[in-house]
């Protein structure tokens, strides 16, 4: 699936620290001089960090987190008023408006590059948990939607602002977001455009629990840990993709048909033999299967749209 991924242990991205540690991989937004706001440039090094962490199977769970004091304050706005402007980026003869005045929306320069990270977090096979040490705002509340879990700082902040930028929520989030909090806590939070704290993130469904600073990171840990300790990797990679595809799906039937394609094909794997036999044995599970050779036939089991 993936063909010439990064070494995580000894390549240096431009916006990230990568460390691998316990199977855990901890990936820190780092570009802390600019509250890491995100670029394009961030856009790449987070698919190819995700790319390589797939491929790796020493890697079983993913934190991500900020340096400094924010998560990420969002967009890097350096560019001025034509920030948003994707038709005025790209030489003449790369602009993704044709001369007839009309827009070529597949152009590469007018996709919407956090929407980019947000479909490879939501491919991804490991358990992404996100540690919001910090202001999380625009893309940086955006991005945070397809971890599966997400803990925060009491000095978190956060804010789908925007409508205060003259734009529209971005990401995927309009799909996300309100799967995670519910459509009407979705609406008015992206309706006001306000910041929020940890608190009314909690209670809203976004974050599961809340931290002191220098607490954060542990609970980041102690959550990765409880995914890799006596689990399945290729049984956590299957179940997080069902997880998230399945309530898409009209009618329970679609669930039905693939927990049967699924647990007959692992029902007969090294790792369901090791499973029940060291419950029997009252010892610690081994389990022999990779993500990166044993995943069963047929997965994955739907077609990726491509990007028109």
């Amino acid at each position: 699936m993936i063909e010439t991924p990064v070494d995580l242990r000894s390549h240096e991205f431009e916006t990230l620290l990568c460390e691998v540690s316990e199977n855990i991989l901890t990936i820190s937004l780092n570009r802390p001089d600019r509250l890491n706001a995100f670029t394009a440039e961030m856009m790449n090094d987070l698919v190819a960090a995700i790319d390589a962490a797939d491929a790796d199977d020493d890697v079983r769970a993913i934190i991500i987190t900020g340096t400094g004091r924010a998560f990420c304050a969002g967009a890097d706005l350096s560019a001025g008023a034509g920030t948003f402007n994707y038709a005025i980026q790209g030489e003449d003869d790369d602009s993704p408006v044709r001369g007839d005045g009309s827009v070529d929306y597949a152009h590469p320069l007018v996709r919407d590059t956090g929407g980019v990270v947000s479909l490879r977090l939501f491919r991804c096979l490991k358990p992404v948990i996100g540690a919001i040490n910090g202001p999380a705002v625009g893309v940086g509340a955006t991005m945070l939607l397809p971890m599966d879990m997400r803990v925060a700082s009491t000095t978190a902040r956060i804010g789908y602002v925007f409508g205060r930028r003259g734009i529209v929520n971005e990401a995927a989030s309009a799909w996300f977001l309100p799967r995670i909090v519910g459509t009407p806590q979705a609406l008015e939070w992206c309706m006001t455009g306000r910041i929020f704290n940890a608190d009314e993130a909690k209670a809203g469904g976004l974050v599961r629990s809340i931290h002191e600073p220098d607490a954060l990171m542990e609970a980041a840990r102690n959550l990765a840990r409880e995914c890799v300790t006596g689990m399945a990797p290729v049984s956590v990679a299957l179940m997080r993709q069902m997880l998230w595809r399945m309530p898409s799906e009209p009618h329970p039937m679609a669930a039905h048909q693939l927990d049967t394609r699924l647990l007959f094909a692992r029902g007969g794997s090294g790792d369901a033999a090791e499973g029940v036999s060291s419950f029997l044995e009252k010892r610690p599970a081994v389990f022999p299967d990779r993500v990166s050779m044993d995943m069963p036939a047929g997965f994955p089991w739907w077609s990726e749209p491509e990007f028109s």
